[in-house]
């Protein structure tokens, strides 16, 4: 397997984080595969043009909603946006792409809103529908997914965690549906390298949440259990601004 450097990012708006010093970030982070969720625009809306890397968009059908995109400095051999059923695909959820040695998976699982309103299609609809994704690409290579799950996974991953247990993002319903997806052969990376707590990805934008690291680490890179060996490292960069997450990412070996 190829060394590379991977990074997901949660931006909250790419127009919106372009004006905060992306391109200083993108250059000084110097990855070879940028994975972006909550896009929110069109790619001919955005006024950029990521020079030295092939770029991948997925916008929602909605304007100024959701969507993700993938930024490599090496060209894919092939990209799929979506499950491939339309009931999930509307949203500029997904995006995958086939590096040879593995396929990367982008992804922005749908928040399930504050009256848990969405709960019921988030676990009962989506998640086996990503958990067939996952397994159908793993019969053919390894596969490493990344990006904004809506879900702390563990106690440890949230700072208040009490507080949260019938909030969105902390519900059994939705904890129960991230063990599902690790179930099918995965690995969350960050806790190979860092079992202790502190540790966020995001942070609401009141109360001096930030300031004060009350968060949630939400924001994930996973692998199949046959290349964890190959994950030389995991981070989190809580120290970037620009959007209420912060970027996470791995550097596999060479």
């Amino acid at each position: 397997m190829v060394g590379m450097k991977l990074i997901s990012w949660n931006v909250n708006g790419i127009r919106s984080v372009l004006t905060k010093g992306f391109a200083d970030w993108l250059e000084r982070v110097d990855a070879d595969v940028v994975c972006l969720q909550e896009t929110k625009a069109r790619p001919e809306q955005v006024p950029h043009d990521f020079a030295g890397y092939e770029v991948v968009w997925n916008p929602a059908v909605r304007p100024g909603y959701s969507g993700t995109a993938i930024l490599s400095r090496k060209k894919p051999k092939s990209t799929t946006l979506g499950f491939g059923r339309a009931e999930h695909d509307q949203e500029g959820r997904v995006i995958t792409a086939d590096f040879g040695d593995f396929f990367l998976v982008n992804i922005y699982t749908p928040n399930s809103k504050r009256e848990l309103s969405r709960l019921d299609y988030r676990t009962r609809e989506w998640t086996p529908a990503f958990v067939d994704h996952l397994e159908t690409l793993a019969k053919k290579k390894p596969v490493v997914f990344c990006g904004d799950m809506n879900v702390a996974h563990k106690e440890v991953d949230l700072a208040r965690p009490r507080e949260n247990t019938r909030n969105a993002g902390f519900t059994i319903e939705e904890r129960e549906a991230f063990d599902r997806v690790l179930e099918a052969g995965f690995v969350d990376t960050f806790r190979l390298f860092e079992q202790g707590t502190g540790h966020y990805t995001w942070w609401s934008y009141q109360n001096g949440a930030r300031e004060r690291n009350i968060g949630w680490r939400i924001d994930y890179f996973c692998v199949t259990e046959g290349i964890v060996d190959e994950v030389q490292s995991a981070f989190i960069q809580p120290e970037t601004p620009g959007s209420d997450h912060c970027p996470v990412g791995i550097v596999l070996k060479g």
